[in-house]
């Protein structure tokens, strides 16, 4: 008979959800990369009788494994290249400095301001960011071979092995990631269709959102390499485009309570694959005959995206940028360094991530710790602030260093140094892509033994790396959580958010956007899709919020109901939108004032507390108005607020 636990022994909600590993399937390719990339230089390094410069070039591959994490090739060779070249200049700096005291701390500090500056600007600036001072610390805390050079040579060499195996197969797959991921978001559509009128639609809605601005942002992004009108590129935004009048009719679909015929997800489910094949023949949807005004909508939203779908060469001067053009690089780059230099964040981030780094070299340069460069490095992977919550990555360093160093200590132990290296490597590699999307107590789990066992190549420790490793991490880990977390109040004691009173705010404008003439389709459209992307990353906000412990974590489960139901507003008023197209009665710019001043009211409240607070939830309007959906949703949001 089974027993229950104890109520002291049952795990708080927050650490479960650290630990819980997301599902996950293995991306074979990328493991296969990543052990050759690491195990071949390795290799010639002991044929060469220089294993330790193939110990550094493998150092290099690693650091190009953890940047490869883009689909579209064009993506990579941003990812990879440019944060090798930064770290290139980080290993060389650090290099030059070290052993030279208190020169070391005030130089690794000054690149620790300057990697958390400019890691704010994006995905490729943090990776370049996180390189940079990786390095710097390697560069400062290892005595390495060679001339000034030789290790940046090597590094650099290493990673770029990782983007040469990656582009192999570019021949044969340009353009197959952009349009799997079209592809991709209109099979969750499909989904979302089905799901209409049932539980699992709200689930699925967040599910389409995360889709969409995923291939937004990887077709636009390489869109920036041709400024001009590539046809594929063309084609591909317009498909796109084409998907947001099917799912703005989704929440109308929603609305009736009932499932939509099994024939009309199917005719989405048969455009995904004809965008992934590439076909341009005719199609035969077979949609039934609609019903209502929504059955309509739907009908018309399918029939025209059909169209577009087929269309083998749209014409780009009618092509809607439903999210804006990406500017040329030279303005994006010069964009970019203007708001890393005037931001308050960037600032902020930056000076955290430089007091922590600094506390370490001070502490490891005060007391003897040996190897000490490890601290450094605990503190930079635990403080990257686009990573997850500081006191999470914290934790789970920690847990998955232990682990690591099990794994670490057993191949030490029972592997002779040599050859042997290479088969050792060769799998310790692949398990690094492998267990990275799981959550990154299991990345480092996976990366620690690597990084012992190419430390070892150059130091010749053996075991006796293992006990040090553990004390430095821990200690970096206890410097990231005092100095990077408690310290700042934002961290523990933060505020509902600006973020979400601005989206509140944004919804209120949506909402007067999204009737009147005044306002273009484009304009509503672009409206929405931001709001939609603001919100999804929020929630992504709200969810890491959930994984540390009471107040924050406590704090974010209370207020996370009401990112759903903001996320509910914009549904229906999109809905609304639709019946009013489909010739339902336009609401009045009364009503219309009355639903953005309650929004309004509502996001001044949030900014002004982080706690509940009474708010007004008499919403009263026109009886059957096309609003009415809206101002139920309204009403909800606003009672969510409100002390229980």
């Amino acid at each position: 008979m089974s027993r229950a636990f104890p109520i002291g022994l049952t795990p708080p909600d927050w650490l479960v959800r650290n630990l819980q590993p997301q599902r996950v399937p293995v991306n074979r390719a990328a493991a296969a990369r990543a052990a050759v990339a690491l195990s071949l230089p390795l290799a010639i390094g002991l044929a060469c009788g220089q294993p330790a410069y193939g110990a550094l070039a493998s150092m290099g591959a690693l650091s190009g494994v953890i940047s490869d994490t883009a689909d579209a090739y064009r993506l990579r060779i941003l990812n990879i290249a440019v944060p090798q070249f930064f770290g290139a200049i980080g290993v060389t700096i650090g290099a030059a400095v070290f052993g030279h005291g208190w020169t070391t701390v005030v130089t690794v500090t000054l690149i620790a301001l300057v990697s958390g500056m400019i890691s704010s600007i994006g995905a490729v600036a943090s990776v370049t960011g996180l390189l940079l001072l990786l390095n710097c610390v390697i560069g400062a805390g290892l005595p390495l071979p060679g001339a000034w050079w030789l290790a940046p040579l090597l590094m650099s060499g290493g990673g770029l092995l990782v983007l040469a195996l990656t582009l192999l197969a570019w021949p044969l797959r340009s353009g197959v990631p952009e349009r799997s991921s079209v592809a991709s978001t209109y099979r969750t559509v499909a989904d979302l269709l089905a799901a209409g009128g049932t539980d699992d639609y709200e689930r699925l809605r967040v599910a389409v959102t995360r889709s969409l601005n995923e291939s937004y942002d990887l077709v636009l992004a390489r869109r920036a390499f041709h400024h001009g009108s590539s046809p594929d590129l063309v084609r591909l935004l317009a498909q796109l485009n084409a998907v947001t009048p099917v799912v703005e009719a989704a929440p109308a679909a929603h609305q009736r309570g009932e499932p939509l015929p099994a024939a009309i997800p199917a005719a989405v489910s048969l455009l995904a694959d004809t965008i992934e094949t590439g076909g341009t023949g005719p199609l035969e949807l077979r949609l039934p005959a609609p019903a209502d005004a929504t059955g309509r909508a739907v009908d018309h939203a399918l029939r025209h995206a059909a169209g577009v779908v087929t269309d083998r060469s749209p014409d780009p001067r009618t092509l809607d940028d439903r999210l804006g053009r990406p500017a040329r690089l030279r303005v994006r780059a010069s964009r970019a360094t203007r708001n890393v230099l005037l931001s308050a964040a960037s600032w902020r981030y930056g000076t955290r991530l430089a007091l922590c780094i600094g506390l370490g070299q001070v502490l490891v340069s005060t007391v003897e710790v040996p190897r000490s460069y490890w601290v450094a490095l605990t503190i930079t992977f635990v403080m990257k602030p686009d990573y997850g919550s500081v006191f999470s990555r914290a934790l789970l360093r920690a847990l998955g260093t232990v682990a690591g160093l099990v794994v670490a200590a057993t191949v030490l132990t029972l592997v002779p140094r040599g050859w042997w290296d290479v088969p050792v490597l060769t799998v310790l590699a692949a398990l690094i892509p492998a267990l990275t999307p799981r959550g990154y107590g299991y990345q480092t789990a996976a990366i620690t033994p690597v990084i012992l066992l190419l430390s070892d190549i150059l130091n010749h420790q053996g075991t006796g790396l293992i006990v040090p490793r553990l004390i430095d991490s821990l200690i970096g880990c206890g410097i990231a959580l005092v100095a990077g977390y408690l310290l700042w109040p934002e961290s523990w004691h933060a505020r509902v958010g600006d973020r979400l009173a601005d989206a509140v705010a944004d919804t209120a404008g949506y909402v007067e956007l999204a009737f009147g003439d005044a306002a273009e389709p484009s304009a509503r459209a672009r409206s929405r899709r931001r709001l939609y992307r603001d919100l999804s990353s929020i929630r992504t906000e709200f969810q890491r919020a959930l994984t540390e412990p009471p107040p924050n974590g406590r704090r974010a489960a209370a207020w996370m109901p009401l990112v759903v139901a903001v996320e509910r507003i914009v549904d229906a008023t999109t809905a609304a939108r639709v019946r009013v197209r489909q010739g339902a009665a336009e609401p009045s710019a009364a009503e219309i004032s009355t639903i953005a001043r309650q929004l309004r009211e509502l996001s001044e409240g949030l900014r002004e507390t982080d706690v509940l607070f009474a708010v007004r939830t008499d919403l009263t309007g026109p009886e059957g108005s096309v609003l009415e959906p809206v101002r139920q949703e309204v009403a909800a949001a606003r009672a969510i607020t409100s002390p229980h």
